[in-house]
């Protein structure tokens, strides 16, 4: 939004607060009717558990993957906090420094938590990273 004055912004900014609060506490009910038709449905169910046990069961890998291959490219730093943690990102334990200079010397661009799905691309990500 593009107001005359800051204190009309600053209103405008009050009121849109107050509408995405709303969308943001009742979430669709789609969703839901989606879940109750899965859990629901004996098949459904067994699929849906399957595909959840497959994800979960790829980012394990992929997180031992990478610690595997900081190891085979040279790294002697203890990266047992990315297996031991869950979940789609793991905290790398990199500086701030560490993580800008990955991102203005390499074009690795990241936080200080590393998406496990990229964990694929190791051609030059672990060629950088273990350095640190």
């Amino acid at each position: 939004m593009v107001c005359p004055t800051a204190e009309e912004a600053g209103k405008v900014l009050s009121q849109l607060k107050i509408i995405i609060r709303a969308a943001y506490s009742n979430p669709p009910i789609h969703g839901a009717h989606i879940v109750r038709t899965i859990l629901s449905d004996a098949e459904l169910e067994k699929q849906w558990y399957s595909e959840c046990k497959g994800m979960a069961d790829r980012i394990i890998e992929m997180r031992q993957l990478l610690v595997d291959n900081l190891a085979a490219a040279g790294s002697t730093k203890d990266w047992s906090h990315i297996t031991s943690q869950i979940g789609m990102f793991a905290y790398s334990g990199m500086s701030k420094e560490q993580v800008e200079s990955l991102r203005y010397d390499h074009a690795i661009y990241m936080t200080g938590k590393i998406l496990t799905e990229i964990f694929d691309d190791f051609r030059r990500f672990v060629g950088e990273i273990w350095r640190f």
